[in-house]
């Protein structure tokens, strides 16, 4: 919808010029927006107040010459002022609407461009060690990630969904211990549960499944076998977690195999090499100061065991040697201090790291009855991601995730989210993609046909309310809404999105009848663009991995 007005004002520039009213032959950027306040129009455009400085002219007096020349052949535009420091306001005619109906009701992809088709991107998320069930802190993680790799496909790339995760070090460890103390517990033998160990009752189901299997052979074993068998149940647990929201992975990449393949080495060695490290207190620290961080950090601590950012910097650089056109992390906010030595570290390695991007969330924290549930892992006094899905349902917990800025904090209303009515911003979606189908089965039983295909302006003809164009006007917005953030990462433009285009439609069907009205012509015209709606509804909710229910 922008591309065709800015088409307009780049032959207005174009004519102003050529009458010799402006003289610049400067290359201005030509750019449309759509007012938050539509008492200032339908399209707005600051085109004078970039072009002020080259013209030597005021902006106002430069929205004047456009507006006085604009190139508008097909009739789009019905008024034009000029407001503020030089804005120009346009409005636009019905048949501009009807054409832009008639636009998105041929485009199967309602416009959507796979601007990036033939890269590739790697999206790392979840990442959770396997230690314990998801929780809801991994639940948003989750969903951000999935999303955004659902954005990126749509955007055209081939996307590669990636688990990074390490199943050794001292967190395995005390797991390990952890079960090993409850199965001696089960079998009656003294033992002792490590003071830092996992309580929750997940350990007492793996070690009471150790005792049905082995009895009590296992009994003079140390953490090896406990450690593996929780390994393996955790992580069958987290992989069923993923599928119940709709995840699947394309490949896990277990830090271990840095390990194994000499990386972490190779990764000290070449900072030792550049100067980048030095050796004191028993402990080896990659020099602040020489890779522009403020203080030294860590990469090996005393005890010989390595700093999480040291396996990290070995891990980029092998996503960077897989040629990825954009490598993507979703970290929670607790992480961003290691992300960024990461990054000083990679560069001072002589990387290119413009393709490695960060989407940085915050923490979730869970109200009920307007208090907070309280979480707390090692203590096991938090609610589990799965706990979340049985008590709100998939639909709601992916929609809740994202209904705010990655980098906010949310605060989900557990009793909002299962709420069955319009207070529920997802139930307030589904709702308008059900009242559509619920509208077209009505029309199905009075022998009325809903017109699927591409519609021509002529049939579009008897669309005039301006609910009407205010619905085209949103649809329009989609493919721009999904690009948008698709570049910028950002999944909930997507929920913003919907959430107004579920207003309009629920403003425009409370106020005016469909099926009832006389003119069979009229009713046809309402069919098309209540089908193009429910369209976009369903293709913006598919990109959040929630459905679109045909009944409610």
């Amino acid at each position: 919808m922008k591309r065709r007005i800015e088409e307009v004002l780049e032959r207005t520039l174009a004519a102003a010029r050529r009458e010799g009213k402006l003289g610049s032959s400067t290359n201005e950027p030509v750019s449309v927006e759509v007012p938050k306040d539509r008492e200032h129009g339908d399209i707005a455009s600051n085109l004078a107040l970039t072009m002020a400085r080259s013209e030597r002219k005021s902006p106002r007096a430069i929205a004047e010459i456009l507006r006085e020349h604009l190139d508008d052949p097909e009739g789009w535009i019905t008024s034009s002022e000029v407001a503020g420091p030089g804005f120009l306001n346009l409005r636009l005619s019905p048949g501009f609407w009807r054409s832009e109906l008639a636009r998105l009701s041929a485009e199967p992809a309602l416009g959507v461009v796979s601007e990036e088709a033939g890269k590739r991107a790697q999206v790392e998320f979840v990442s959770a060690n396997p230690t314990g069930p998801l929780t809801v802190g991994h639940g948003r993680n989750a969903v951000l990630g999935d999303t955004v790799a659902r954005l990126l496909s749509t955007a055209g790339y081939a996307v590669e969904r990636e688990y990074y995760f390490n199943n050794a070090g001292r967190q395995m460890k005390v797991l390990g211990a952890s079960v090993r103390a409850r199965y001696l517990e089960e079998i009656g033998r003294p033992s002792e549960f490590p003071e830092d160990g996992y309580q929750g009752d997940y350990i007492r189901d793996i070690a009471r499944s150790l005792r049905h299997e082995h009895g009590e052979s296992l009994a003079d074993h140390e953490g090896n076998a406990f450690r593996a068998a929780a390994e393996s149940a955790i992580f069958a647990e987290i992989r069923r977690t993923q599928e119940r929201l709709g995840i699947v992975f394309d490949h896990y990449f277990n830090e271990d195999s840095l390990y194994a393949s000499g990386a972490i080495e190779r990764v000290v060695a070449a900072l030792d090499e550049r100067g980048l490290v030095d050796r004191r207190e028993g402990a080896v620290w990659l020099v602040g100061e020489k890779v522009g961080l403020e203080k030294d950090r860590v990469l090996v601590k005393g005890t010989g065991e390595p700093a999480y950012r040291l396996p990290d910097i070995a891990y980029h650089e092998d996503k960077l040697a897989r040629g990825f056109d954009l490598i993507v992390d979703v970290l929670g906010a607790d992480h961003i201090s290691q992300h960024r030595d990461v990054a000083a570290a990679l560069v001072a390695l002589g990387h290119d790291i413009s393709t490695i991007r960060a989407v940085i969330y915050q923490f979730v924290t869970l109200t009920r009855h307007g208090e907070q549930v309280k979480m707390s892992t090692r203590r096991a006094e938090y609610v589990t991601l799965d706990e979340l899905l049985d008590e709100v349902g998939v639909d709601a917990a992916r929609f809740f995730f994202l209904c705010r800025k990655s980098d906010s904090h949310l605060e989900f209303d557990l009793d909002l989210a299962r709420k069955r009515s319009t207070d529920n911003p997802v139930f307030y979606v589904q709702y308008a993609h059900a009242r559509i189908s619920n509208l077209f089965a009505e029309a199905g039983r009075q022998g009325v046909a809903v017109p699927e295909g591409p519609a021509n302006a002529s049939l579009l003809e008897p669309l005039g309310e301006s609910e009407e164009f205010e619905l085209i006007g949103q649809i329009a917005l989609y493919a721009e809404t999904v690009a948008l953030a698709a570049r910028e990462l950002e999944p909930h433009r997507i929920v913003f999105y919907l959430q107004e285009l579920a207003a309009s439609l629920h403003r425009y069907y409370n106020r005016h009848r469909i099926l009832g009205d006389e003119a069979p012509e009229r009713v046809t015209a309402r069919l098309v663009l209540l089908h193009v709606v429910q369209r976009t509804i369903a293709a913006g909710l598919g990109i959040l991995g929630v459905s679109a229910p045909d009944r409610m």
